[in-house]
């Protein structure tokens, strides 16, 4: 009998919590609804304990005791999670059903106050806030943690397999083509280098993203903060607050940080989770463009997969070893990228100062970085499974020689031959050509015997250039 977990991934609708549960699950942490009732829990909390720092709020002071039982508060249990839902769906103790899931948190936070030295500060809980301020901060810790703690460490890793391999393979020769056709040579090194720095772009921008969060109420204004505490500096009071957020209690500084936005409508524009997400999206492209290549160098026989015992390639085709890692993960790219441009396009949309369509789209977003990370893993297998055929390889190029056809003409371009593009070109273009023919071709050419002597030493596999200082570059 499979037991109860098992059995509910076998009935999940989407793969994400089904057939791919076991790859996805870290995400959990920060998309699933029980992790957005802890972040909610958070805020509340660490905005009671900021205002009782505040001497101008009027709110008394919390002792070192009130304030370490207000952090504990947010490490809810299932059960406390079924708790909240049940005052947002059904009522709870007394507590009237809210069909609100913020307002929910906010009285759960207060039933957990009452018998408390704290039940006296119960009513400054969620004080002159909307539901939105406290999701956006939310949100930002979720996309924020998941960049930090998931999606940055496996793009480290499949960039680990990038630089090993244009390392290894930095003057490994290679036909390179273009529209598909031969073209001049290059290296299997200096193409992964290509993956590799345009993925380091990508990686690089991530770090380097702040999350803008709102804090002002009702419709950004902080209308009700400055009606019933005027004292206060409340956009620079929610400054502070927001960029304590970026620092743990432990010390640690996150790197992708949060800040407030101090112009918004009762909801944060979400203009910095679209830049972000769009990120994330041209880094899915890269690798997808990654993946297919890696396909097309499996298909020639350039690069070969390892076998794994008891793997069966076809169900009617003994012989087969199907590329499906590579194949995977450029599926779940496009997923997850149909999903990002979504979220670019919608989330910075809202009619007026606000509706609830983004709310519901903002609980997707865990899903675009499942998809994500699913292609991430798919690649990373895939990479972790082949080996590069240098033979197989070399044959290939020297199939073709007439790809130094580039070098002769530009050669006998700085040597004055007249129209040298017109003569390669009369001997190669459409024909099938050898390096017999280019001897010839050479022989005949009223140029200097070193010129012809240095034509002649030319082979598909050393003209490739540049491109091994570029790998190692």
């Amino acid at each position: 009998m499979a037991d109860t977990n098992n059995h509910s991934q076998l009935k999940a609708i989407n793969p994400i919590d089904g057939r791919y549960h076991r790859t996805t699950e870290p995400l959990a942490a920060y998309f699933s609804e029980f992790a957005l009732m802890h972040k909610r829990l958070v805020v509340e909390c660490e905005y009671l304990i900021a205002l009782s720092e505040e001497r101008k709020t009027g709110m008394r002071s919390l002792t070192e005791d009130e304030k370490e039982l207000l952090r504990r508060l947010p490490d809810i249990s299932i059960e406390d999670a079924r708790i909240i839902k049940r005052i947002e769906k059904e009522g709870y103790e007394g507590i009237p059903a809210t069909n609100h899931d913020v307002k929910a948190v906010e009285y759960f936070i207060k039933s957990k106050l009452k018998g408390t030295s704290l039940e006296d500060v119960s009513e400054w809980v969620h004080f002159a806030l909307t539901s939105e301020d406290i999701n956006s901060v939310a949100h930002g810790f979720a996309v924020r943690s998941a960049i930090e703690s998931v999606m940055l460490p496996t793009l480290a890793d499949v960039e680990g397999f990038l630089v090993a391999l244009k390392s290894e393979h930095a003057a490994t020769p290679m036909l390179a083509r273009t529209h598909g056709q031969p073209a001049s040579p290059t290296t299997f090194g200096k193409e992964m280098a290509v993956f590799a720095k345009r993925l380091e772009r990508q990686v690089e921008a991530l770090k380097r993203r702040t999350i803008l969060v709102k804090f002002g109420g009702a419709t950004g204004n902080y209308s009700a903060h400055a009606v019933a505490i005027p004292e206060v500096d409340w956009p620079a009071f929610a400054a502070i607050f927001i960029e304590s957020l970026n620092t743990e209690a432990n010390g640690k500084e996150h790197f992708v940080r949060l800040a407030l936005n101090d112009t918004t409508t009762q909801i944060e524009p979400h203009d910095t989770f679209a830049e972000m997400f769009d990120n994330l999206r041209r880094a899915n492209t890269i690798l997808t463009d990654l993946s297919q290549d890696m396909w097309r160098y499996i298909s020639d026989g350039w690069v070969v997969q390892k076998l794994k015992e008891g793997e069966v390639g076809s169900s009617a085709m003994p012989h087969k070893v199907n590329p499906i890692d590579f194949e995977n993960a450029e599926g779940n790219f496009g997923l997850a990228n149909a999903l990002f441009e979504h979220l670019s396009r919608k989330l910075p949309v809202s009619r007026l100062q606000r509706d609830l369509s983004d709310s519901t789209v903002e609980r997707s977003i865990g899903v675009a970085f499942a998809y994500s990370l699913i292609g991430y893993k798919a690649l990373l297998r895939g990479l972790g499974n082949v080996g590069v055929n240098q033979e197989a390889m070399l044959e290939s190029l020297q199939a073709h020689p007439e790809v130094i056809a580039e070098a002769i003409q530009t050669v006998l371009r700085k040597e004055g031959v007249k129209i040298p593009y017109e003569k390669l070109k009369n001997l190669t273009r459409g024909k099938k050509v050898t390096m017999e023919d280019f001897a010839a071709f050479i022989e005949g050419l009223e140029v200097a015997d070193g010129v012809k002597a240095r034509l002649k030493e030319l082979r598909p596999e050393n003209y490739i250039g540049l491109a091994a200082e570029i790998a190692k570059g």
